[in-house]
C-alpha cells in the first residue's frame, strides 16, 4: 500500500470524487469528463450520489480523449443517528444496484416534495415543477430546491438557502429515509466495488474506524477538500493502522463556486492500482 504522499511528485495524478448533472452537479457526464481531461489527469472517478446513470455517457467520453475513467457512486446511509456517505468504487456488476436506486431514487423525490411543502407553509411559493426543473432528470437532493429557491429570488445564494431553510435542523428540513450504512457497504461489494469512507474529516476516530472495518469498510478517503493538513495525516495513519486503501478527490459539483476545483487534491495514480488490489479481495471473498 502507497504511503502518503504530501510534498511528494507522482507520475499522474487523479480524481476519484467528482459529481455531474446525473445528481447534483452542475456539468453533464461528458464534460466532466473533458475538464479532466484539460487539466492532464490520469483517472477519474464518477460518484454522483444514489445513481450510476452518468456512467456510459462518461466511460464513452473518457475513450474518446483517452482518460480512465473509474465507475463509482456516492451512498448516503445512516450510521446509528448519523449520516454517512460512502463511496463505491470500481463498481462493475451494477443491476442488483441500480435496483435497489430505483427505490433511494424515488425517496428523494418524496423527500423534495415535502421539502417544498414545508417552504410553501413559511409563505416561499416554490413549486415542485421548478425543482425538477433544476434538476433536469438527475438524482433529486436539497441543491437542486436551494437552485430554484436562488432562480425565484427567494435566496441570494446556496448559503443563504442551507442556513434559513434547507440545513440540518432548519425550518423546511426533511431527513432522508433510512439506508443502513451495512446495507450500503453491501451494495457496493456485491457490485465488484470497494466501500470508501467518504471526507470523515475528525469525525474518524479510531474507533469509529474499527468498528466501520468489521462491517466491511475497505478505504478511507484521506484527501478532501474539507479536511485539515492534520485531518488528513491522522486518517493516513489509520488507513496504514486497519490496512485501508487511501482514496481521495476534490469532490467537484461543476461549480465555479467556493474553492474546490477538479484534481486540486493531486491524488497519486499509484492509489488505484492499491484499490484494484482491493477490488480482487473482495471478488475472492464473494467466491468463497
Amino acid at each position: 500500500m502507497s504511503s502518503f504522499p504530501l510534498g511528494a511528485s507522482a507520475p499522474e495524478f487523479v480524481d476519484l470524487h467528482t459529481h455531474s448533472t446525473a445528481s447534483d452537479g452542475a456539468r453533464a457526464p461528458a464534460d466532466v469528463v473533458r475538464a479532466a481531461a484539460a487539466v492532464r489527469l490520469g483517472a477519474l472517478a464518477l460518484t454522483d450520489h444514489d445513481t450510476v446513470a452518468g456512467l456510459p455517457e462518461a466511460e464513452a467520453t473518457g475513450a474518446e480523449v483517452g482518460i480512465r475513467i473509474i465507475p463509482g457512486i456516492e451512498l448516503s446511509a445512516v450510521e446509528g443517528d448519523m449520516e454517512t456517505h460512502i463511496l463505491g468504487l470500481h463498481i462493475s456488476e451494477r443491476e442488483e444496484l441500480e435496483h435497489r436506486l430505483v427505490a433511494i431514487r424515488e425517496m428523494r423525490l418524496n423527500r423534495a416534495a415535502r421539502i417544498v411543502e414545508r417552504l410553501n407553509a413559511l409563505g416561499v411559493p416554490i413549486t415542485f415543477e421548478a425543482v425538477l426543473a433544476e434538476a433536469a432528470g438527475g438524482a433529486v437532493g436539497r441543491p437542486h430546491v436551494a437552485r430554484a429557491l436562488i432562480a425565484g429570488r427567494w435566496c441570494g445564494d446556496f448559503r443563504e438557502a442551507f442556513d434559513r431553510y434547507l440545513g440540518n435542523g432548519r425550518s423546511a428540513f426533511v431527513a432522508k429515509d433510512k439506508l443502513p450504512l451495512s446495507e450500503a457497504m453491501g451494495l457496493i461489494h456485491r457490485a465488484r466495488g470497494i466501500a470508501v469512507l467518504a471526507h470523515p474529516g475528525a469525525g474518524a476516530s479510531r474507533e469509529r474506524v474499527a468498528a466501520l472495518v468489521g462491517l466491511g469498510l475497505d478505504g478511507l478517503e484521506v484527501l478532501h477538500p474539507s479536511h485539515s493538513w492534520d485531518e488528513s495525516q491522522r486518517l493516513d495513519a489509520l488507513a496504514t493502522e486497519f490496512d485501508l486503501v487511501r482514496s481521495g478527490g476534490s469532490d467537484w459539483h461543476g461549480t465555479l463556486e467556493g474553492a474546490r476545483a477538479l484534481g486540486m487534491m493531486r491524488v497519486p495514480g499509484q492509489w488505484i492500482a492499491d484499490q484494484e488490489a482491493r477490488v480482487a479481495v473482495v471478488a475472492s471473498r464473494r467466491v468463497a
